[in-house]
């Protein structure tokens, strides 16, 4: 058995969660979870970056996280857990396979099959921003060549491995 933290998140994230794991068990899927708390609740609770420790021991000795969506309050200092998150554990890469499914899907795009490798740390996820005037606030894009070094080499090894045709 495999040991998966899951989170269901806020909003629509618990009905989406509770639909993943029941595909899961019909797929006799042999995994065991361990259930976190984050999101809304815990930022409004009073912590702002809306994970707790108990929730981080539990990624980090798993090492397997499934999560729904999960909603930051808008103002008052929370930072986004997504990208505190991803910082954390060094999930730069977002990697988004895009593949035609026709004819059994119509299409305007036919021979669809491309992978999209976005870096997922650095730019406007940098969450470097601050409030100019009531109405106004400033983000910065910060990209910096290690940051793009590490995206570039890392979309080359995974050409590598996958071999796609172009």
């Amino acid at each position: 058995m495999q040991k998966v933290t899951i989170a269901k998140g806020d909003g629509i994230g618990p009905e989406i969660m509770d639909a993943t794991l029941k595909i899961l068990k019909a797929a006799n899927s042999r995994i065991e979870y361990d259930e976190i708390e984050i999101g809304e609740k815990v930022y409004l609770s009073g912590n702002t970056s809306g994970i707790g420790k108990e929730a981080w021991d539990s990624i980090r000795q798993n090492k397997v996280f499934l999560k729904a969506p999960i909603t930051t309050p808008q103002g008052g200092g929370y930072k986004s857990l997504n990208v505190t998150m991803r910082k954390a554990l060094g999930l730069y890469a977002n990697i988004r396979p895009c593949k035609s499914y026709h004819p059994f899907i119509d299409t305007k795009h036919p021979i669809m099959d491309v992978v999209i490798i976005r870096e997922n740390e650095e730019d406007l996820y940098a969450g470097i921003e601050h409030q100019q005037t009531d109405e106004v606030v400033q983000c910065l894009k910060l990209i910096l060549r290690p940051g793009c070094e590490k995206i570039v080499r890392y979309a080359f090894e995974y050409a590598r491995l996958y071999k796609p045709k172009k």
